[in-house]
């Protein structure tokens, strides 16, 4: 059975910079379609960034540039490396992996950005 750990949830100050790490068991990072997203209070859950098999990341336009997606396929661990943090970062973040059944997700670790 696949399983998401994520790990790394902070306060940080604005400016900071904080990493994510996502701890996948069933299943290969290096085989997989991953994906970090978010979820603010009271708000809806939304797409961050991913990586394909490949190793092809995409970002979202409020994250680009300053967020980076990468993944240690010997660890079987995904990062999300957070830099120039701004206090509407604040949310949960889920990581997610996609199989050809169903995604996949992690329980959320919260990430909080003071000012």
């Amino acid at each position: 059975q696949v399983q998401l750990v994520e790990s790394g949830g902070d306060l940080v100050e604005a400016g900071g910079s904080l990493r994510l790490s996502c701890l996948v068991s069933g299943s290969a990072v290096s085989s997989s379609s991953m994906g970090w997203y978010r979820q603010a209070p009271g708000s809806k859950r939304v797409w961050v960034a991913g990586i394909n098999s490949g190793g092809d990341t995409k970002y979202s336009g409020s994250v680009k540039g300053r967020f980076t997606v990468s993944r240690d396929n010997p660890k079987n661990t995904m990062y999300l490396q957070m830099n120039n943090m701004k206090p509407e970062d604040t949310a949960v973040y889920f990581c997610a992996l996609a199989s050809t059944k169903k995604t996949y997700w992690g329980q959320g670790t919260q990430v909080t950005v003071s000012s």
